[in-house]
């Protein structure tokens, strides 16, 4: 019996194509069935969420874990229960209500898409990725997510869970690289199911899987539907990309500066002296260039008489 051909490589499988005997087809079904199983009872993911839920979620969600988002999520929707309603009121008030969610930036965006939609689509969240897109605020990620589970489109929905998913258990490697590759981009498209209606549901049940089974550290293999088709298990887990990324340290720097004074501004009904943002900080030079940023980001507004509060316009 002759001996197998090694391939050229030119023959050889692209990094970025489909595992052999993975094809997209069977891991749709099988991640599409365990999320109908398993997959978590959310707000945003229920019918009456709508468009304008589920973009809120998006923003929220950015870097930041369920638990934290939900409280807020919660009041937001309660509060501006669509984009009309928020865009009615000051900025500021989006950044207040926004909390310590953290990246507050992220309100004044949120807000910035509320206004646009309002003024441009009579208060409606469009439904066409390109209007989507164009929104303040709103970059190909939110705009493929908010279009696949608002609007059941077929999209590639590329977050970090998705990206380690598809990373593992076709390319065979542990991390995606740090950023989202054009490589990552084609498979992402490769992978997609071509039915509009089951696409958006791989889109959800992927990123479900990276989140609750498939993640950074701790990986539950044995709760994986598809374990056994996974590259990178069947390859012995190989370590050759290094360890999972470490979060970022808050103490002691300019964003916990930053947190802190947004705190005080947060609960003021009316402008802040210096004075009282000067107790919140020892280190005056440090104090004052998280002073600084925060005005240049729009998200603190100065007043005659050395005065600061949220931003009114």
């Amino acid at each position: 019996m002759t001996a197998p051909t090694k391939p050229t490589p030119s023959q050889s499988p692209s990094p970025t194509s489909p595992a052999p005997g993975a094809p997209g087809e069977a891991l749709h079904a099988q991640v599409i069935a365990w999320f109908d199983e398993h997959a978590r009872d959310l707000p945003w993911r229920r019918p009456d969420a709508g468009p304008w839920g589920v973009m809120v979620s998006e923003f929220m969600l950015q870097q930041t874990p369920v638990n934290r988002v939900l409280p807020v999520y919660e009041q937001w929707l309660a509060r501006w229960p669509r984009p009309a309603d928020l865009a009615k009121e000051a900025p500021g008030e989006a950044v207040r209500a926004w909390g310590r969610l953290g990246y507050p930036r992220r309100a004044l965006r949120l807000h910035g898409a509320a206004v646009a939609i309002t003024e441009r689509h009579n208060g409606d969240v469009p439904t066409e990725h390109a209007q989507l897109l164009a929104l303040p605020g709103i970059g190909e990620y939110t705009a493929a997510a908010v279009a696949s589970f608002a609007y059941g489109q077929r999209h590639a929905v590329l977050d970090t869970n998705v990206r380690r998913v598809f990373a593992r258990a076709v390319t065979g490697v542990q991390y995606p690289p740090n950023a989202t590759t054009a490589a990552e981009r084609k498979l992402a498209r490769a992978l997609l199911p071509e039915d509009e209606s089951t696409a958006s549901r791989w889109a959800a049940a992927s990123m479900e899987l990276g989140a609750l089974v498939c993640t950074a550290k701790n990986e539950t293999c044995h709760r994986c539907p598809i374990a056994g088709q996974c590259a990178w298990r069947l390859a012995g887990k190989p370590e050759h990309d290094g360890p999972p990324r470490r979060g970022q340290t808050y103490a002691g720097t300019d964003r916990q500066v930053r947190g802190r004074l947004l705190a005080v501004l947060r609960e003021a009904v009316t402008p802040v002296p210096q004075s009282a943002l000067d107790r919140v900080w020892d280190e005056p030079v440090q104090r004052a260039r998280a002073l600084d940023g925060l005005v240049a980001d729009g998200l603190v507004e100065p007043l005659p008489g050395g005065l600061y509060r949220l931003p009114h316009s």
